[in-house]
């Protein structure tokens, strides 16, 4: 075991938080708006008694950015939690399938899934989980019969007090981080360095939004309106829903 560098960790966000950004813009940039409302109930925006094509537009837009960004950002810190275990660890990203990090500490191999947070699956996604933890161990205990392995569910953020689960163990928010690094107090220290540029870059995403919200707008209101404005619900709901 290595001390963590923490200008290490400063100097990896500064570096590769633009990464994220660019995603995100990129997601912005390809979004269709014929594509986004064939994904979203539109009985749900009647009952709402939605009135207005922006209205609907804007839920379409943050919706799906809002699903899209806990994605990204999920990947994202994924890495960071890799190149922060290997500077004091060793470890690796893993090419089993299901692992995201591997490494060895005390006389054991830690295999860890990592997720966003706390509550990202139903349960047939979490016997999938177990059952990758179970498939990789037999995996490495094939080349070294003796190997103690342990798996792990690791969590970005979040809480869960009650971490062994009997057939892996599960850290969340603070206890993960500090479980890959040693360091008690990096979920705090991390937080600092993500803010790089963040201004500039949300700048340029605001411009990005308000341009596509316009033009989504403009263009459900030519679709899917009538000539008084208001919004054809039933030309909508066959766009979305006909039979072919």
């Amino acid at each position: 075991m290595r001390k963590l560098q923490l200008q290490d960790v400063r100097l990896y966000v500064e570096q590769n938080i633009g990464t994220f950004h660019h995603k995100r813009i990129s997601s912005l940039d390809t979004l269709s708006l014929k594509k986004v409302l064939r994904r979203k109930n539109p009985y749900l925006f009647k009952a709402k008694h939605v009135l207005t094509a922006e209205e609907i537009v804007r839920g379409l837009v943050d919706a799906h950015i809002s699903s899209n960004e806990e994605t990204l950002f999920g990947d994202w810190l994924e890495g960071l939690a890799i190149f922060i275990n290997e500077k004091v660890y060793g470890g690796w990203k893993s090419g089993i399938t299901g692992i995201d990090l591997e490494f060895d500490k005390d006389g054991k191999r830690y295999i860890v899934n990592i997720k966003s947070g706390p509550n990202w699956g139903n349960s047939s996604q979490i016997k999938k989980m177990i059952a990758d933890f179970k498939t990789a161990a037999k995996t490495l205990r094939t080349s070294n019969s003796g190997l103690q392995v342990v798996a792990v569910n690791g969590c970005c953020y979040g809480k869960d007090n009650n971490p062994d689960k009997g057939d892996y163990f599960k850290y969340c928010g603070q206890a993960f981080w500090e479980f890959i690094s040693g360091e008690k107090d990096l979920y705090l220290t991390i937080i600092e360095p993500l803010g790089h540029q963040a201004k500039e870059r949300n700048e340029s995403f605001a411009n990005l939004y308000a341009q596509m919200i316009n033009r989504f707008t403009r263009e459900f209101a030519n679709d899917f309106c009538l000539a008084d404005g208001s919004i054809d619900w039933p030309r909508l709901v066959q766009y979305n829903a006909a039979a072919l």
